[in-house]
């Protein structure tokens, strides 16, 4: 990954260059672990990558607790830790000077604290907004990234295969919850990569509902979406079981979804509106006269964040290319009744074609 990361490097470099931006700081951590491969959640405390274009240098502040795990992981050597006594912005206005004209942010994570700090150490400085660059550059997942986003997968489907052993009637949504997180890291995940979301019943008609104390009885719906966080990267899966026996009502709502996730999944290629995927598996349900049950998006772009770009839904005219990684998931929730979700992860390949990452079967299973 190092020379990977070294060209993410280049590309950024190349483009301050090109926009004219003298300093660009990016604070977000998983953009900074993407240009460096170091990963951390400073929390409160001040984390940048800086890319100093005057000195075509690159600098990576970090929390004085964090210098260690920094220096072992980024390829970028110049780290500057920062205790938690000293004030980061007069440390960054010491390191940079003064003679910048323009500055590179991410404008939709960069704090109104921070820009106030900004524009006090550099009064006369404009800035500009580079996270469009940084979302354009982390579209496209490379092979490496495939590779961490199926260990993700495989992991998070063994949980689910383990996990639904475990589903007994009159066990809570939340001690369920709590088998599959542990499983999740018995099995090697470094954490779930979202709140892990296991509703039964009527509550499956929430799309992000909170697993609680709703005991889980025969004949509920079960529906479990999770995912988990492996070397930085994310996987996000969903079915939908039921308990025990199911009504011909809850079979013929599974049935529906299932073709609606299968006819997302079979309309995507390269080449097209990012926007026909959703179409696609969203006039399977308006067929069948449930579309007003289901008001979401039907996927979202999947990586380094669980949510990320591209956004799959009806407006998006964004042509796809091969790279593009996401996940189609449909839903039929009829409030006070229940509901149902099937959720994969695809990737479009160098072909232009879709491979389907997720393989834990999608046929209805009453367990």
């Amino acid at each position: 990954m190092k020379e990977e990361y070294q060209k993410r490097l280049t590309k950024l470099q190349n483009e301050l260059i090109d926009k004219q931006i003298d300093v660009a700081m990016i604070t977000t951590p998983a953009n900074v672990f993407y240009y460096t491969g170091f990963n951390s959640e400073p929390h409160e405390r001040f984390m940048a990558l800086v890319a100093d274009n005057r000195t075509k240098k690159f600098i990576l502040f970090v929390p004085a607790l964090d210098a260690e795990a920094a220096a072992e992981a980024s390829i970028v050597s110049n780290i500057i830790p920062i205790s938690d006594e000293e004030d980061p912005f007069a440390i960054l206005q010491e390191k940079l000077g003064k003679d910048i004209s323009h500055f590179g942010i991410e404008m939709k994570t960069v704090s109104v604290f921070q820009y106030n700090q900004l524009q006090t150490i550099f009064p006369q400085t404009a800035y500009n907004d580079i996270q469009p660059f940084i979302n354009l550059q982390r579209l496209k997942k490379s092979p490496a990234e495939v590779k961490y986003v199926k260990k993700a997968i495989e992991i998070i489907e063994k949980v689910m295969a383990e996990g639904i052993k475990k589903v007994k009637v009159g066990m809570t949504e939340a001690d369920f919850t709590a088998e599959l997180e542990f499983l999740m890291r018995k099995f090697g995940a470094d954490g779930p990569s979202f709140s892990t979301i296991a509703l039964a019943g009527e509550k499956a008609a929430l799309p992000h509902g909170t697993p609680g104390d709703r005991v889980i009885q025969k004949g509920d719906f079960l529906l479990i979406d999770m995912g988990v966080i492996k070397d930085g990267y994310c996987s996000d899966i969903t079915r939908t079981f039921i308990v025990g026996e199911a009504s011909e009502k809850q079979k013929e709502i599974y049935d529906i979804v299932l073709q609606s996730t299968n006819a997302g999944i079979d309309a995507v290629k390269a080449g097209v509106p990012v926007k026909t995927f959703d179409i696609a598996a969203r006039n399977v349900i308006k067929e069948k006269g449930y579309d007003e049950y289901f008001n979401n998006r039907v996927g979202h772009g999947l990586g380094i964040e669980v949510h990320e770009e591209p956004s799959i839904h009806e407006n998006n005219e964004q042509i796809a290319e091969a790279g593009l990684m996401f996940t189609i998931e449909p839903g039929i929730y009829i409030p006070d009744w229940g509901g149902v979700r099937i959720e994969d992860d695809v990737y479009i390949n160098e072909q232009g074609e879709v491979e389907v990452l997720t393989t834990f079967p999608k046929e209805l299973q009453i367990i």
